[in-house]
């Protein structure tokens, strides 16, 4: 997700912001964006960066891991977003998806860097989490514990890591572990994991698994304000609110969309808290048929509902395809509402002998 550098502090709500035409129509397109600070470094100063995206790509589980598994199929894709104020942007959301025949575990995870160096971020963390995971002695017995301590030990050689920023960079983070019939899920701001179960032959319901992160919510905002720091959304010109966001109790920085993260050592002063929320979710509960899994940054979920996605990955033969359509849908919901991308990633894993209308 894009780094934003606004050249005058945002105002609470009930304040009005001045400034001339094209910095108010910059700051509207970049309202849903991550972070909002009154730091004047240019944006996208580091260089230009001409990768290309992750390709869509699809796997059956392999056959160590068959055998009762309850994955069928999974595939992921990671696309750039498109921001008109910053023709260098570089893509900051980051995929893995990662099997273990070991312990017949399928690893997803999907992260949502920001600020100014949070496609390093997220990079840093995926080149080197999947390999910390499977070789964590508790692995095999205690997910739990494998996965907390992994990603403490990321963040910390992260924070370590001289060449990248991390007082104002850092990135969002969700992850499942599928071994036998349970999910293991850690969630560490506003990226999202949900399932869809079947209702009839045509029809499906979908179910969060992860809780988002947001600043607003009772016990996080009574954590960051306990820390000294505030609460509190920008209010801009044309009368529309963004989202809450976290700042220091005497700054107007960092301005963070979301209340954990990993990263960000300033917004982590002012009660922000890369503690991983976990969830343990055991697949097709009151025998219930479990159908679809879908994981993904905001950049899918920020226009589209649970269910909306779940009823076009439904409608969808294989994975990919969902994980297309779905990318599509939502890139024309963002250019269509805000005149901006955002990065969007996204993960679809069709579980038990799920088809399209099968």
């Amino acid at each position: 997700k894009n780094s934003i550098y606004i050249m005058s502090s945002p105002k609470p709500k009930g304040n009005s912001t001045t400034g001339n035409t094209t910095q108010d129509d910059i700051n509207q397109q970049r309202r849903r964006l991550s972070v909002l600070n009154d730091n004047k470094l240019a944006e996208a100063i580091d260089g230009v960066n001409i990768d290309d995206d992750v390709p869509t790509t699809q796997s059956k589980p392999n056959p160590p891991s068959s055998g009762g598994f309850i994955v069928n199929s999974y595939g992921g894709y990671s696309k750039k977003g498109y921001a008109p104020y910053n023709p260098k942007k570089k893509n900051q959301d980051a995929l893995i998806m990662q099997e273990d025949p070991k312990t017949r575990s399928l690893f997803l995870c999907v992260m949502d860097g920001h600020g100014e160096d949070g496609d390093k971020v997220s990079q840093n963390i995926k080149s080197k989490l999947s390999n910390y995971l499977f070789k964590h002695k508790s692995f095999a017995t205690d997910i739990k514990t494998a996965l907390a301590e992994c990603i403490a030990r990321c963040e910390t050689e992260l924070i370590r890591e001289p060449s990248i920023e991390t007082d104002f960079s850092g990135t969002t983070f969700t992850c499942a572990v599928i071994r036998g019939n349970r999910c293991t899920c850690a969630n560490i701001g506003d990226s999202r994991t949900t399932i869809a179960y079947r209702t009839s032959k045509t029809t499906c319901v979908a179910e969060q698994i992860t809780e988002d992160h947001k600043p607003d919510l009772p016990a996080e905002k009574a954590r960051i304000e306990a820390k000294g720091g505030r609460v509190f959304a920008v209010e801009y010109d044309d009368g529309v609110d963004g989202p809450m966001r976290v700042w220091l109790g005497n700054m107007d920085v960092p301005g963070l969309a979301m209340s954990r993260s990993l990263g960000d050592a300033i917004a982590h002063t002012a009660g922000v808290s890369s503690e991983p929320e976990f969830t343990e979710y055991d697949f097709n509960p009151n025998n219930r048929e479990d159908l679809i899994l879908v994981m993904a940054s905001d950049g899918l979920w920020e226009f589209m509902t649970d269910q909306e996605v779940m009823d076009i990955a439904f409608n969808c033969t294989e994975p990919r395809y969902a994980v297309d359509k779905l990318i599509s849908e939502s890139n024309e919901r963002w250019m269509k509402e805000e005149q901006v991308i955002d990065d969007t990633t996204v993960c679809v894993v069709f579980l038990n002998s799920f088809m399209a209308n099968g």
